[in-house]
């Protein structure tokens, strides 16, 4: 509820205080002491105007002064004033809470989650598959019609949405950004990214981001403003372009293995973290290489390794290589062999 609303309910029900409790005082002097009547002391007075606002009407206690039963009248016809002030505040309230709800001003306690600042088509394709990869998605937009179109097409305890000006910091962690495993900046042209990036690690510096780019040539000028991985939509375009052209059935498959494997018989290309419990832990690469592929059709096809605090890459390194807790797995697979491999590493697929 915002605090003008707040101001009015406190000077509405301070003026309703001030006006009965007027009348009260009233109604007690001139019922006090009269012959029969039962409206002696201060707590019968109040009995008598609570019953008569609630319109209950015991008929227990009766003023017996003409002016008396003015202020009775008064107090009868105006039940109805109270009553719709009483039931206007609640609706009040109530669509109060729903909005804060709707804005997402009520936070979320989402965890190890994406964050995507700006909301557009690209950014729906992109939840579409984060969502079909099991992952939670916190979307920060500073449009409210985007907030309903969210709605319709995902449900809350998979896609978090916020209504807030992007610049305001302080309101960020209501999608619990420090908590999120990346942020991806989803505005409209290369300026405008650099700047935000600058300006939003000056309150969330130990954060993972990741923007796409218009211009390729910005890559390491956002590379060092401190963006994790810059991706440039028109290099990966030209690339599976010239792919189809040349070996159409690569690009074809290279494809598909970019995005999440919706039926069993799509192929997927998965990164999965070596646990301490995992049976491949201090095992040679060769050795997990081909037990996978034998007791889950899964091709093993690289290994990641943190080097003095730096993610290091291995692609199909050599056999004699061991797998350590802590590193993660890079694998291809399709849906029979995603199944079978979650039974055995009993946790989910991505950093």
């Amino acid at each position: 509820m915002k605090r003008p609303n707040y101001r009015r309910v406190l000077a509405s029900i301070f003026a309703f205080a001030l006006v009965y409790g007027s009348l009260l005082t009233l109604l007690l002097r001139l019922e006090s002491g009269q012959p029969n009547s039962k409206l002696n002391t201060v707590q019968d007075a109040m009995w008598y105007m609570v019953e008569t606002l609630t319109t209950v009407g015991y008929g227990d206690a009766l003023p017996v002064t003409y002016w008396g039963r003015m202020i009775g009248f008064v107090f009868l016809l105006s039940s109805l004033g109270v009553y719709g002030f009483i039931i206007g505040q609640i609706a009040n309230i109530m669509g109060t809470l729903r909005e804060q709800k709707e804005l997402g001003l009520n936070g979320t306690n989402f965890k190890n989650h994406v964050v995507i600042i700006g909301w557009n088509d690209f950014g729906q394709s992109v939840i579409s598959h984060l969502i079909g990869a099991g992952k939670q998605v916190a979307v920060i937009t500073k449009d409210r019609g985007h907030i309903d179109i969210i709605r319709e097409y995902y449900t809350s305890d998979l896609v978090y949405t916020l209504f807030s000006d992007y610049n305001n910091f302080d309101q960020l962690e209501k999608s619990n950004i420090r908590e999120a495993s990346i942020v991806f900046v989803n505005l409209n042209d290369d300026t405008e990214k650099l700047v935000y990036i600058i300006n939003i690690k000056k309150h969330f510096e130990n954060l993972n981001y990741v923007v796409t780019l218009d211009n390729g040539n910005l890559k390491s000028t956002f590379m060092h403003a401190g963006v994790t991985y810059t991706i440039s939509k028109n290099e990966i375009s030209s690339k599976l372009l010239a792919s189809y052209i040349y070996e159409p059935d690569v690009a074809f498959f290279s494809e598909e293995l970019i995005a999440y494997a919706h039926e069993a018989d799509e192929y997927d290309m998965k990164q999965l973290l070596v646990k301490p419990d995992n049976i491949y832990a201090n095992t040679p690469y060769n050795k997990a290489f081909f037990d996978l592929k034998k007791d889950c059709n899964v091709v093993l096809i690289g290994l990641v390794k943190h080097v003095n605090g730096v993610r290091k890459l291995m692609k199909n390194p050599e056999g004699d290589v061991r797998i350590e807790t802590g590193d993660y797995l890079l694998m291809m697979m399709d849906g029979k062999g995603r199944d079978k491999l979650s039974k055995l590493f009993h946790i989910e697929e991505g950093i």
